[in-house]
C-alpha cells in the first residue's frame, strides 16, 4: 500500500464521544488546553500564547490533513467542547507506520476520555489503515500517559537519547513505547 486514502475525513463516535476534525470555529477550546500549564508540562512544545496562534495551529492541521501528511481528532462531547486532540503523524506509507499524540484537558482526565478515543483510533489504524506498527514518545514522569498506553497494549521500546529524535529536548527523559500489530 503506498498511500492509505479516505473519501471523507474519518469520525468516530464512542459511547462519550465525538472524534471529528479540528475546524476554526474550535480555537476557543484549543486554546483553554494548549496554553494550560498542566497540560503542557509532558510536551515538548511551548504554551500557546494567543487565541489567533491557535487558529494558524487548526490552519496547519487541516492544511497537513488535507495533504496526507497526518490525521488529527478533535475530542470532543456530542454538542460540547474540544476537550482535547489525538492524532496519528510521522506516517510512513512504505513502512506501515504512524506515531500517536494526544493532549486532554485536566478538567477531563481520569474519566476515561482518553481511553474511549486511544481505542477507537487504535482500531482505525490497524484494521482499516492497516498500519503495522505505533510509536508513542513521552516523558518518563508523564505516568498516567504511560499507564494509559500499557493498558492499550503498548511495550517499552528504549530511552530516547541525545543522538535521537528529540535531540533538542534530551533532558526531557523521553521514552519509546511502540505498539505492533497482530499477526
Amino acid at each position: 500500500m503506498e498511500h492509505f486514502t479516505y473519501q471523507t475525513f474519518p469520525v468516530f463516535t464512542t459511547p462519550r464521544l465525538e472524534l471529528r476534525q479540528l475546524v476554526p470555529e474550535d480555537a476557543r477550546d484549543v486554546f483553554r488546553f494548549r496554553s494550560n500549564e498542566e497540560v503542557g508540562r509532558y510536551l515538548s512544545r511551548p504554551l500557546e500564547e494567543s487565541l489567533s496562534g491557535c487558529r494558524d495551529f487548526i490552519e496547519n492541521i487541516i492544511e497537513g490533513i488535507r495533504k496526507k501528511e497526518l490525521y488529527y481528532w478533535a475530542i470532543a462531547l456530542p454538542s460540547g467542547p474540544v476537550m482535547g486532540t489525538i492524532c496519528l503523524w510521522n506516517l510512513s506509507f512504505k513502512d506501515l507506520t504512524a506515531e500517536i499524540g494526544y493532549e486532554l484537558h485536566p478538567d477531563f482526565q481520569k474519566q476515561g476520555f482518553m481511553q474511549e478515543a486511544i481505542e477507537a483510533i487504535l482500531q482505525y489504524a490497524f484494521e482499516t489503515m492497516k498500519l503495522q506498527r505505533i510509536e508513542a514518545y513521552l516523558q518518563t514522569g508523564n505516568r498516567a500517559s504511560v499507564r494509559l498506553l500499557e493498558r492499550n497494549g503498548f511495550k517499552f521500546l528504549k530511552k530516547v537519547g541525545d543522538e535521537e529524535k528529540f535531540a533538542e529536548e534530551a533532558d526531557m527523559q523521553l521514552v519509546a513505547y511502540v505498539l505492533e500489530a497482530a499477526r
